[in-house]
């Protein structure tokens, strides 16, 4: 039988390598973006101020980005995460006082785990519709043309390729001031890398919060030390993660300085000419070699209700990661 201390001591600094190296590296990369962003930003200004701006034609005319079924898709993620981390931080810092004090206030351990699971569920159920509409999107849409591998690596895909590679490169030449921004098509490889997120973490956050869940069941025919195992993986990676969506992609989404203070394509799925012109060269160039510009242009913005709601929405997440990181950050260095 495996010797569970050194079992657990391994699965510890394996998880605290991971920690380190996983924020250090999105982190230089944040601060990077923020200090090539904001010296873009004031070229910009300079630009303006001499009255030298060039803007494309129809700039403020509206293109679809996000369909509804992503919209919607997009929002379930958002409030199933907020409410696996509401929940499951507090359990992972019982001891801190602001821990107990959110505890208090769902009821007590036992309700606040019976939140951390529905949330769970949500989380299980946005990833089977994932995987549908990628599912579809592979094999079943006609739309699209082309092969099976024409598809998965296709600019309208998730998949990473290489051109995300040469997207890298050229966009750390650009934070350094060696080389002009890439041209992006539909998706970066931040994007990507954030929807690949999804399916890795499910195999270590999802495998491992599913055997505390039924501990019962999964004790009957696995070896009790990777009972005990699991819920270091769970927590670990479940801190990795909400780290990451509170600070990177909470700085590439809404934070860089040409998005601050956020970004509400996600909640409108549209975005304008000049958006597109300036964010997705690529992707606007393809879609006129294509002759298909207007199948994607829309006539209207959101109601303003549903504006609002999304605005409403948008920062409360905004707020409430940021707090929660805080509360995590301190809470790290207060056990160490």
């Amino acid at each position: 039988m495996p010797d569970l201390e050194h079992i657990l001591e391994g699965a510890r600094r394996t998880m605290t390598l991971l920690l380190a190296a996983g924020f250090g590296l999105f982190w230089v990369h944040s601060a990077l973006w923020m200090f090539r962003g904001l010296a873009e930003n004031r070229a910009k200004a300079k630009t303006l101020s001499q009255g030298r701006a060039i803007f494309p034609p129809g700039g403020g005319e509206l293109y679809r980005r996000f369909d509804r079924k992503q919209i919607v898709l997009h929002i379930l993620v958002m409030v199933s995460f907020l409410g696996l981390s509401l929940t499951g931080l507090p359990l992972k810092f019982a001891g801190q006082g602001w821990a107990k004090l959110l505890i208090d206030l769902y009821g007590g351990p036992a309700q606040a785990g019976l939140l951390h699971r529905v949330s769970g569920g949500l989380t299980l159920l946005y990833l089977a519709i994932t995987v549908v509409m990628s599912g579809k999107f592979l094999f079943g849409n006609r739309e699209a043309g082309g092969t099976f591998t024409q598809r998965l690596l296709g600019p309208d895909s998730l998949c990473p390729n290489w051109r995300d590679l040469s997207d890298l490169i050229g966009m750390l030449r650009w934070f350094v001031f060696l080389g002009p921004k890439p041209c992006f098509e539909r998706w970066t490889y931040w994007e990507k890398f954030d929807f690949l997120a999804l399916f890795w973490g499910m195999l270590t956050i999802g495998a491992s919060g599913l055997v505390l869940w039924f501990p019962d069941f999964f004790a009957a025919w696995l070896p009790g030390w990777m009972c005990c195992a699991a819920t270091m993986i769970h927590t670990e990676v479940a801190l990795l993660a909400t780290g990451f969506i509170f600070t990177v992609h909470f700085f590439n989404t809404h934070g860089r300085p040409e998005k601050f203070p956020m970004n509400f394509v996600i909640f409108s799925g549209q975005i304008s000419h000049q958006e597109m012109v300036e964010e997705r060269s690529a992707q606007w160039q393809r879609y006129l070699e294509e002759g298909s510009t207007e199948r994607f242009r829309v006539q209207r913005r959101r109601g303003a209700g549903y504006d609002l709601f999304c605005h409403g929405l948008g920062f409360i997440a905004l707020g409430t990661g940021a707090i929660l990181f805080g509360l995590m950050l301190y809470s790290c260095v207060e056990m160490m």
